[in-house]
């Protein structure tokens, strides 16, 4: 009586033990660090309180206004303009204004400097013209700092409100006509409101996004809590500093989240079935060319105008740079992002498939908290692995020191397991997410018949799951890789000694002000997620 409940809960851990261990590695971190927010230490605070955080705070909520009021006004403009209207160029800016997302906002901050500052092409030929670039905005700014994170970040908003505008867009100013209103009423008091999901999720995206960044604050050295966090440990070598700041930074995302779901409430939103891609309004004269001109303004500010000086700045320098350590460091770049993203694919299909065996509560549940590792900065989740590793590290040398080389410090620390570990659970939500997607269209019919046809356990994994699955992980894997190849902080804090990429080699030159030594490398990053982003922008919307 008593052992068939014993395998009832054996077969339901089954699945529950490899979901649980998956979210232990976005757990763990997060457990290490929340604590250090309820257990202050005095001293710390209170330098921080003098120092540090008045500032950081000031500048984050400059961030979080300044980028989110960017990324809205240019990504839902353009969205609505590409989604509902013809004019001049449409079909090209439907898929060129996503460039920008395959240059890290790093390189973007850069080459912006480097086109903008007192000595670049745009205040020479100022001076050139009027005798003074007085005139010119110094972009050395906490403006020019939204400016350049707007412009990286704004296709998540631009991408998402495309969508919801292509399908509803011409149908919700019918409405707005019909009840009497202008276009322009239409759009603010119908079509936006009826957006408003899908927009506020690319928002919450590009601020996330905002909150971790890490390489274009320190371009512009302007203290973010991300850039704090580095130079608490690195700089200052106090790893409970660092505890501490990114405690507070995790709260602030946690509050961030949670003020999103509240606005949103109990609110739903749906879209006639029937209604796919509506007739566009085609603008012509002055309108048309006016949105023309206003799309290329953006990707030339965006993207063309920074990739070109980068290209240039690389063309200058390939005799001199194009050597064996720029190699290394790409060939470390290409092996650490294909490592990860084999392991993230492995770990999302298990993922995914564990949830699709016992669909309860808990594994449904633990999924969630394997994803929210994307949420999470990467310097906070770098201080959050860092810190569990050199306790256990303590732990194993302390058992088995007598059986260790004499002098070993450390056994964990600094290796590739750690860096790969800190990567899966960063990117777990982007190799999840496609994956997740391609397992709900497989039908229990599927698998049923598959079944009856005597395929069970792996054969049917084999057989049926994989092959139906094949899309979904092979964005997934380019998805992860392409991430990997651009990411910083988390290679920059956790990497092996010696194990410079092409990131780390970005931020080092940036960081001694050697933006044309910095080119070559950024040329290859920005290469790297050039066609991934073109495929899904061609994908996402063929018209």
């Amino acid at each position: 009586m008593s052992a068939l409940p014993v395998l009832k809960t054996a077969a339901a851990w089954r699945w529950r033990v490899p979901v649980l261990l998956l979210s232990l590695c976005t757990l763990v971190p997060l457990g290490v660090l929340l604590p250090a927010l309820f257990n202050p230490d005095p001293e710390i605070w209170a330098h921080l309180i003098d120092y540090l955080l008045p500032q950081l705070l000031a500048n984050t909520a400059i961030l979080l206004v300044g980028v989110g009021a960017g990324v809205l006004a240019i990504g839902v403009t353009l969205a609505w303009l590409v989604a509902v209207y013809e004019f001049p160029g449409r079909r090209f800016f439907n898929w060129a204004l996503m460039l920008p997302l395959a240059m890290p906002a790093y390189v973007l901050g850069f080459s912006q400097l480097g086109l903008f500052d007192y000595t670049g092409p745009v205040q020479t030929l100022a001076r050139a013209l009027t005798g003074s670039s007085a005139w010119v905005p110094s972009v050395r700014s906490s403006g020019g700092v939204v400016l350049v994170l707007s412009l990286a970040f704004y296709p998540y908003v631009y991408l998402l409100a495309r969508g919801a505008f292509a399908t509803q867009g011409r149908r919700a100013l019918e409405v707005g006509q019909s009840l009497g209103l202008s276009r322009a009423e239409g759009f603010w008091r119908v079509a936006l409101p009826m957006a408003r999901p899908w927009i506020m999720g690319g928002l919450m995206l590009a601020l996330m996004e905002t909150l971790a960044d890490f390489g274009t604050v320190a371009v512009f050295n302007f203290d973010a809590f991300t850039s704090a966090i580095y130079k608490a440990w690195f700089s200052f070598f106090s790893l409970d500093t660092a505890k501490q700041l990114a405690s507070m930074l995790v709260f602030i995302v946690f509050v961030l989240v949670v003020f999103e779901q509240r606005a949103r409430g109990r609110r739903a939103y749906t879209a006639n079935a029937r209604g796919g891609q509506q007739p566009r309004i085609a603008l012509a004269g002055a309108q048309g060319w006016a949105a023309a001109a206003w799309a290329t303004l953006v990707l030339m500010m965006a993207f063309v105008l920074p990739f070109g000086q980068v290209l240039w700045w690389a063309y200058q320098g390939w005799a001199e740079e194009a050597n064996a350590v720029l190699v290394d460091n790409a060939l470390r770049s290409l092996m650490l992002s294909a490592m990860a993203a084999l392991l993230v694919g492995a770990a999302a299909l298990l993922l995914a498939y564990a949830v699709r065996r016992d669909g309860g509560g808990f594994n449904r549940l633990m999924s969630r908290v394997a994803t929210l590792g994307y949420a999470v900065p990467g310097t906070v989740l770098a201080v959050g692995v860092f810190v569990p590793v050199a306790w256990l590290d303590n732990q194993l040398i302390a058992l088995f020191g007598a059986w260790l080389p004499e002098g070993t410090g450390s056994i964990l620390k600094g290796s590739l397991a750690v860096l790969l570990l800190a990567y899966v659970a960063r990117f777990m939500a982007v190799g999840h997410a496609p994956v997740d997607a391609a397992m709900h269209r497989i039908s229990r019919s599927q698998e049923e018949a598959a079944r009856n046809l005597g395929l069970t356990g792996a054969r049917l994994v084999a057989r049926l799951h994989l092959p139906l699955l094949k899309g979904g992980l092979f964005t997934a894997l380019l998805m992860v890789f392409v991430d990997v190849m651009k990411e910083m902080p988390i290679t920059l804090m956790t990497r092996p000694f010696g194990w410079d990429t092409l990131a780390v080699r970005i931020f080092t030159l940036t960081s001694e002000g050697e933006w044309e030594r910095a080119a070559l490398p950024a040329v290859l990053l920005v290469l790297s997620g050039l066609l991934p982003v073109i495929l899904l922008s061609r994908e996402e919307n063929k018209g």
